[in-house]
């Protein structure tokens, strides 16, 4: 796992723009120049996970010498790969057979082979042209574009900050889709001039940086997602399950370098350690934190899966004052604005795994690909029982919803008696709301996914460009709208949210996740699962649960999902709130014309005053203003 930066054109600062890359690569750090031949100089930090010689130093030319690569990932099936390469070989790491396939396949077809994650800039020194291109889900990232006269690559926006022509100038459609998402999504950047490079795509650039093509795809996620459905009885289908995350996973075990697992003691990490266990000759390195708050807490049930699978357990208990120090450096760890809380957690934990492992393994995209998050089963029911009613009377009930002032679901909640009393009334009162006003599922879960449902209102001049979710013509032709939600979530929530927060926190200390429910074949099979294995009887991951019920008791993990997320609520309220007051002064929000107050402030006010309990908004503006005050970007434009 490595950072990577380029640039062609003006490059007499790559020194410094690699070492800003340092914490993704503490090992080593490479440079190399094609000057001479017109073409890019390229930067490379590396962690070395396989091949720890010199064997392994990137940037890396390859035999035949038409070749450079700048790689930052992993490739898991190199070694299957190399069997039907020829050599010579300098040494064992998967960059050289990565440049070998290339070689000898061409570009498109050694990424279509290719199983892993990863970032790569390939320079072709007989056809001058350079070719970017990132993994299937977007495990790793790459951002490129402009900077002045140069065109610019990294894996990372504090690398390109370094250029000597750098502006900085942040990009207000950006902004309001950040609002939106609590993400910014790719293609876009937070920066003009700047994009993210799609997962599962390509792009080719020319005439010294001058040229750069549309992206283009290298594997068709639409048509793989509308596949007919996998033939097969449950058991049969469980057989097949059970053999493809054993293999993902023991692909993932290829290290030179000790290697663990986060455990939270949920369905997907379990799942992820008990095949991880069961393909190790001795106890695996597992990881937890913990929290005082019980409803935030997860450690008790992580210590008891690993218990019954016999790892060697690590937890750490985090305190309320723990947690909270880790939020100044947010801004400076995610490099763009980013607004998923449960960053906090996810950073904490990273720290931990690196003080004894360099490679852990994670159990992200269980929840995507089989059907474990709320809006599958509680989320879809509500939306279904909403559509059996007329449609002006779903649409005047959501509208006198929506016109409630914003303390009456708390007051209402409060004084209803015992078990009819709601304490999340004031967070459900919308989603109910969301669900009788939408006719279609798309509406329904663009409202669902929302932040701020007109984050236009909170940027002066922000219009929100249409995304992938705003565009169902581009969706797959799938019958279920939980299927539909389900492949929405996989091709944007997963890359914008899940795997940003993951690959920044663990390459922030140096540690590198691993992703094994990603994997591809694993990826097709579970798109072509049934919805009946996949939600059954109100429960989401049947099918996933059924495979772990051969590992774990089931008494261990037959519990309601509980997120990751640390209370933010109570901490804007209590320990934070001087910080937050700060960043969210109205002469402050106002200052360079980017917000507009009144919006925030009002959320501001009923955030603190007790009448809403959703916070998440409001950590989006200010995750923001802090990064904008840990930056110091120039003025907005």
């Amino acid at each position: 796992m490595c950072g990577i930066v380029g640039v062609w054109g003006r490059a007499d600062r790559l020194a410094e723009m690699t070492r800003r890359l340092a914490h993704r690569g503490p090992d080593d750090q490479g440079l190399w120049s094609d000057a001479d031949g017109g073409g890019p100089a390229f930067g490379h930090r590396r962690l070395a996970i396989l091949d720890l010689s010199a064997a392994g130093h990137q940037p890396m030319v390859s035999a035949c010498g038409r070749h450079v690569v700048c790689y930052n990932g992993e490739i898991y099936n190199h070694r299957e790969l190399r069997a039907e390469l020829t050599g010579p070989w300098r040494g064992h790491s998967d960059t050289e057979t990565l440049l070998a396939a290339v070689a000898a396949w061409g570009v498109e077809r050694a990424l279509d082979r290719a199983n892993g994650m990863f970032a790569v800039a390939l320079w072709d020194r007989q056809a001058c042209t350079l070719t970017l291109a990132r993994d299937r889900l977007g495990e790793k990232p790459l951002y490129y574009g402009r900077v002045g006269d140069s065109f610019v690559f990294a894996s990372e926006l504090k690398a390109l900050a370094d250029h000597p022509a750098w502006t900085g100038e942040i990009d207000r459609a950006a902004l309001a889709l950040f609002l939106r998402f609590g993400t910014v999504p790719a293609p876009w950047c937070i920066y003009r001039g700047l994009a993210k490079l799609p997962p599962a795509h390509g792009v080719t650039v020319r005439a010294g940086g001058a040229e750069v093509g549309t992206p283009w795809a290298y594997w068709d996620a639409k048509a793989l997602a509308a596949a007919p459905c996998a033939e097969g009885d449950p058991a049969a289908l469980e057989d097949r399950l059970d053999g493809l995350v054993r293999r993902a996973v023991g692909r993932r075990l290829l290290s030179d370098v000790p290697i663990g697992a986060f455990l939270s003691g949920g369905i997907d990490s379990s799942t992820v350690t008990a095949c991880m266990q069961a393909e190790a000759a001795a106890p695996v390195r597992t990881f937890s934190i913990g929290f005082p708050d019980i409803a935030y807490n997860e450690a008790d049930h992580a210590r008891a899966v690993a218990a019954h699978l016999g790892t060697d357990h690590t937890e750490l208990r985090v305190t309320a004052a723990d947690a909270l120090a880790v939020v100044p450096r947010l801004p400076e760890v995610w490099d763009e604005p980013f607004a998923d809380a449960s960053q906090v957690p996810t950073a904490l934990l990273c720290a931990l795994a690196r003080r004894h492992v360099t490679v852990a393994l994670s159990g992200d995209g269980g929840d995507e690909l089989f059907g474990g998050y709320n809006r599958y089963t509680e989320g879809y029911r509500l939306w279904r029982r909403a559509q059996a009613l007329p449609g002006p009377l779903r649409r005047g009930l959501a509208g006198a919803i929506r016109r409630l002032p914003a303390a009456a679901p708390g007051a209402l909640a409060a004084r209803l008696p015992g078990r009819a009393r709601l304490p999340q009334l004031a967070d459900r009162l919308p989603k109910l709301a969301d669900a009788l006003a939408e006719p279609t599922v798309g509406g329904y879960y663009r409202r669902l996914v929302a932040l701020w449902p007109d984050p236009a209102a909170c940027v002066v001049g922000g219009a929100t460009p249409a995304t992938l979710i705003d565009r169902p013509d581009d969706w797959p032709a799938l019958d279920d709208p939980r299927a539909k939600m389900m492949y929405l979530d996989a091709m944007t929530y997963l890359p914008d949210d899940i795997l940003t927060k993951v690959d920044r926190a663990s390459m922030a200390v140096g540690l590198e996740a691993r992703v094994p429910l990603l994997d591809p074949e694993l990826v097709a099979f579970a798109w072509s699962l049934p919805m009946s294995v996949k939600v059954r009887d109100g429960t989401g991951k049947w099918l996933l649960r059924r495979v772990l019920d051969r590992y774990v008791p089931r008494a261990l993990i037959d519990r309601p999902k509980q997120g990751f997320a640390p209370p933010i609520a109570a901490w804007l309220r209590g320990p934070l709130r001087d910080w937050a007051e700060d960043l969210l002064d109205e002469t402050r929000l106002g200052a360079d014309g980017l917000f507009e107050p009144a919006p925030i402030r009002r959320a501001w006010h009923d955030l603190v005053g007790g009448a809403v309990h959703r916070p998440h908004p409001l950590w989006a503006v200010l995750m923001v203003q802090a990064w904008r005050a840990d930056t110091r970007v120039g003025a907005a434009a």
